[in-house]
C-alpha cells in the first residue's frame, strides 16, 4: 500500500517536469561514473525537483541517436516500486541524457565497500527487489535486464531497493556494445560464449551479485579455506572452501608477493571468463543458512535450462522466509553509510 502511495507520489511529480532540456539543469555534484557514462546529481530547475542524470558519449550519425531517444521513451511505462523512477531523455551536444529518480543511498557497490559484508537479511530483502524487478521487467515489457550487478542495485534512506540501467534500447546497447572495459563479469556461462541467453541468465547475475555481496569480495576464483577465515574470523566449514576443486596453479612467472604474502595475484580477464565457463560455480560459505546457501546454488547451475526460473525463486524457501521477516532496511543502510534516515511518516518503518 505505502509502495502504492509512493509510487503515485512519484508520477504526480513528474507531471510538473514537461520537456526536458539542457540548459535547466544544475549540476550538484557526481554521483559515480560507470561503463559507457557519468551519473551527476542534478537539480531541474523548472521544477525543483533533485534527479540523477546519466551523460552517455556517443559519436553516432543523428538518425541513430534519435533511435535511442525513441527506445528509451519506453521507460515512462516502466512503473514499478522495483525499478528506478525515469523522468525523460534527451540529447545534447554529444551525449545522451537519462534522468532517473535520484537514490540517495547510492548502489549496493558502495554500500559493500562501506560494510565489508552485507548481512544475510538484508540480502534476502535485496534478492526480493531483484527478483519482483525482474519479473516486472519480464512479464509487463517483455524485456531482460542484462546487466545485473551490485552497482546497478539503487537503494534509499526509505528503504527501498531498485533496479537500474537495463537493457531497454536494441539500439543503445549496440552502439555502447565495445564500451565494456572490466575486471570482472557478471555475465552467464552461456552469454559467455555467444550462445542464445534469456532472462536466465539475469538469474546467474543476481546469484553471483549475492555471493559478493556475502562474502564482501568478487567470488571467482574462489576464496581458500584460509582467505575464508581472514573474511569470517574464525574458520569456515566446508562448501566454499575449494580445497576439492582448488584453482590450478598459476602459471609461473607471476610474482605472488607485490599482492601481499599470500594471496593470488588478480586473474586476467581472459582467465576469469575462462573460469566461468570451465570451472564449478561459486558457492556460499557454510556460515549462511542452508535456505540462501540452496538459493544462491539454483541460480549459479551453469545450465541455463537447469537453473531456477523468476516463478521457482520466488517461492524458495529463502524469499519466503525473507519476506516474513521484519529487516529494518533503512536503519542498516543509513547506519551504513552515515545517511539521515527521512523524516517523514515513513522513518522507522520497516520493510
Amino acid at each position: 500500500e505505502q509502495q502504492r502511495k509512493r509510487l503515485e507520489a512519484f508520477l504526480t511529480q513528474k507531471q510538473k517536469v514537461g520537456e526536458l532540456k539542457d540548459d535547466d539543469f544544475e549540476k550538484i555534484c557526481e554521483l559515480g561514473a560507470g561503463n559507457g557514462g557519468v551519473v551527476f546529481k542534478v537539480s531541474h530547475r523548472p521544477s525543483g525537483l533533485i534527479m540523477a542524470r546519466k551523460l552517455i558519449h556517443l559519436e553516432i550519425k543523428p538518425a541513430i541517436r534519435n533511435q535511442i531517444i525513441r527506445e528509451l521513451q519506453v521507460l515512462h511505462e516502466c512503473n514499478s516500486p522495483y525499478i528506478v523512477g525515469f523522468y525523460g531523455a534527451f540529447y545534447s551536444d554529444g551525449e545522451i541524457s537519462i534522468c532517473m529518480e535520484h537514490m540517495d543511498g547510492g548502489s549496493l557497490d558502495q554500500s559493500l565497500k562501506k560494510a565489508g559484508k552485507i548481512p544475510e537479511q538484508i540480502l534476502g530483502k535485496v534478492s526480493i527487489a531483484v527478483i519482483k524487478g525482474l519479473s516486472y521487467l519480464r512479464e509487463k515489457h517483455k524485456i531482460m535486464h542484462r546487466d545485473v550487478k551490485p552497482s546497478n542495485i539503487l537503494v534509499n534512506s526509505r528503504g527501498e531497493i531498485k533496479l537500474c540501467d537495463f537493457g531497454v534500447s536494441g539500439q543503445l546497447i549496440d552502439s555502447m556494445a565495445n564500451s565494456f572495459v572490466g575486471t570482472r563479469s557478471y555475465m552467464s556461462p552461456e552469454r559467455l560464449q555467444g550462445t542464445h541467453y534469456s532472462v536466465q541468465s539475469d538469474i546467474w547475475s543476481m546469484g553471483l551479485s549475492l555471493v559478493e555481496m556475502a562474502i564482501g569480495r568478487f567470488p571467482i576464483p574462489p576464496p581458500d579455506a584460509k582467505e575464508l577465515e581472514q573474511i569470517f574470523g574464525f574458520p569456515v566449514e566446508g562448501e566454499a572452501a575449494s580445497s576439492e576443486s582448488s584453482p590450478k596453479p598459476r602459471p609461473p612467472g607471476r610474482p605472488g608477493s607485490s599482492y601481499g604474502p599470500d594471496s593470488r595475484p588478480p586473474m586476467a580477464i581472459f582467465e576469469l571468463l575462462d573460469y566461468i565457463v570451465n570451472e564449478p560455480p561459486p558457492k556460499l560459505p557454510a556460515v549462511f543458512s542452508s535456505e540462501f546457501q540452496d538459493f544462491v546454488n539454483k541460480c549459479l547451475i551453469k545450465n541455463p535450462a537447469e537453473r531456477a526460473d523468476l516463478k521457482q525463486l520466488m517461492v524458495h524457501p529463502f524469499i519466503k522466509n525473507s519476506e516474513a521477516e521484519e529487516v529494518d532496511f533503512a536503519g542498516w543502510l543509513c547506519t551504513t553509510i552515515g545517511l539521515s534516515q527521512p523524516l517523514t511518516p515513513t522513518h522507522g518503518t520497516t520493510m
